[in-house]
């Protein structure tokens, strides 16, 4: 799969990788009204870190749209090559359906992640976050980096 060429409205997802069981349907609702309302606002190229959680929630949010919205463009950004082989099965079909794949680091790296991260917010107008409160952590960096890029940021709270 290629990687996608920036010319429209994009969105990025950030957010954490395990989420109480008493806040999913919560989280899936919601993610779904912001993809919905993302799409009315013209948007239609997505893109998601692939990680477990909040990042794979978004992608189905995103391919359970198609029908809808057929020219939907979703971008699986791979922090490190080597991340497709630790996928499991549900994991590998929904990277099928994506658009495009775009690989951050050919070989694991330290910062790889957060390389990944600004990507997405680089190459995203607006950006959805699922955020717990925590003072720290990679959700956290993002949105302060989405905050200082100008970016529409929309926080959903944990």
């Amino acid at each position: 799969m290629k990687a996608m060429d920036i010319k429209a409205k994009s969105c990025c997802v950030t957010g954490h990788r395990e989420i109480p069981a008493e806040k999913m349907d919560y989280v899936k609702q919601e993610l779904k009204r912001e993809v919905q309302v993302a799409l009315e606002d013209g948007y239609k190229v997505f893109l998601t870190g692939f990680a477990d959680g909040v990042d794979i929630i978004f992608a189905w949010c995103v391919i359970e749209r198609r029908d809808e919205y057929p020219d939907i463009f979703l971008e699986a950004v791979m922090p490190f090559a080597n991340r497709v082989k630790r996928l499991k099965k549900d994991e590998r079909e929904l990277l099928s359906q994506c658009n495009g794949v775009k690989v951050i680091c050919e070989k694991y790296q330290r910062d790889c992640y957060f390389q990944r991260n600004r990507y997405m917010v680089q190459q995203s107008s607006r950006i959805i976050a699922v955020y717990d409160g925590r003072g720290d952590g990679g959700t956290l960096l993002t949105m302060d980096y989405a905050r200082a890029m100008g970016r529409d940021l929309r926080i959903i709270e944990m």
